[in-house]
């Protein structure tokens, strides 16, 4: 089954959408889903091997999957 919450257009995510932070990207999840009616937690992190920058952070509805256990 696919839900589909009700929400302003303006406030809905949509494919290739780009941020200059990964902080404003993270606060867009959480408003929506505030709005929408449901929470959100971050994932998931991925860093370059290059330079170990952040590349990459996965923000996911507080119901998706499983918590990741920490590495030790």
């Amino acid at each position: 089954n696919e839900w589909i919450p009700y929400c302003p257009t303006h406030l809905k995510p949509v494919v290739g959408i780009k941020f200059d932070t990964s902080q404003q990207g993270i606060s867009f999840c959480e408003n929506y889903a505030r709005v929408s009616g449901f929470d959100t937690r971050l994932y998931s992190t991925m860093k370059r091997k290059s330079d170990g920058k952040i590349s990459l952070k996965y923000c996911v509805c507080n119901k998706e999957g499983f918590r990741e256990t920490p590495r030790l």
